[in-house]
């Protein structure tokens, strides 16, 4: 009578059903395969969380970092927050080049204030290749120097190459004309090819060269032969890799311009920053 119990307990009983069944069978299989998948999910988004606030300081010091060097003043075992405080930064109104505090700069990202409408415009010349969106604001960064004078100018410029966008920035004289650096910080060109925009002997081509000529008209190009202007003006295209130039070609001429820094830049000029 007890064994009958026991029996009639287990066969109402799903789990210990379950637990019965051989180790081999579908069902326990599944199960296991589900709980693993939900095991590991779940550890992997709680690592996610706990280490974004690294992930955020890494990146935050990345981008320190490649304003250093486009600079000139980055040097290996420095300590990078210090090197960076000496820059100025500042929320830029591209339409007007004047700086704003329409947003909190501490606060104000960039790349993630590409879909925000109050910040980006629908323009229909779009040589960059920014998917026919323009953002208006962007950070840019004065470097002064020992006595308070304007050193360099820092602005940040993205288009589009063969494969990617390329993000980086360009580092301008005290007269708004002279470059003294070009480098990006992320892309996803192709290796050997287009990523050697990385390559530090093409980013020394970009160090003296000028933007403007004499009565002001943008000359800057990225090409296999120099343009009208001169070799003042001439940066050697990358080797096998037209595509990809072409793309820098485009967007340093799109963000030098009227459409891009050519208001602020003017600024700089006249002396008013």
């Amino acid at each position: 009578m007890s064994d009958s119990n026991t029996n009639n307990t287990k066969s109402k009983n799903p789990i210990a059903r379950f637990f019965a069944q051989p180790a081999d069978a579908p069902s326990k299989t599944i199960f296991v395969a589900v709980t693993l998948c939900l095991v590991a999910s779940m550890i992997v988004s709680a690592a996610a969380v706990a280490l974004r606030p690294t992930q955020e300081a890494n990146r935050l010091k990345d981008k320190q970092v490649n304003v250093l060097q486009v600079a000139g003043v980055y040097e290996e075992g420095i300590n990078v927050t210090e090197a960076f405080a000496a820059f100025e930064p500042h929320l830029l109104d591209i339409k007007t080049g004047e700086f704003t505090d329409k947003f909190d700069i501490a606060t104000f990202e960039e790349l993630a204030a590409k879909d925000d409408p109050s910040v980006v415009k629908d323009i229909s010349d779009d040589p960059a290749g920014l998917g026919g969106k323009q953002q208006m604001y962007r950070v840019v960064y004065l470097l002064r120097d020992a006595d308070g004078g304007l050193d360099k100018v820092i602005l940040p410029v993205e288009g589009y190459g063969l494969w990617s966008t390329l993000y980086g920035f360009i580092a301008v004289e005290e007269n708004a004309n002279d470059i003294f650096g070009l480098q990006f910080y992320q892309h996803g060109e192709t290796p050997g090819l287009g990523a050697e925009v990385d390559n530090p002997r093409w980013k020394d081509l970009w160090k003296g060269k000028k933007l403007f000529t004499d009565k002001g008209e943008l000359a800057i190009t990225v090409a296999k032969t120099a343009p009208p202007a001169g070799k003042d003006y001439h940066i050697d295209g990358l080797a096998g890799a037209t595509l990809t130039s072409v793309g820098v070609d485009n967007l340093i001429k799109f963000w030098m311009g009227e459409q891009g820094y050519g208001p602020f830049l003017e600024r700089v000029k006249s002396g008013e920053i």
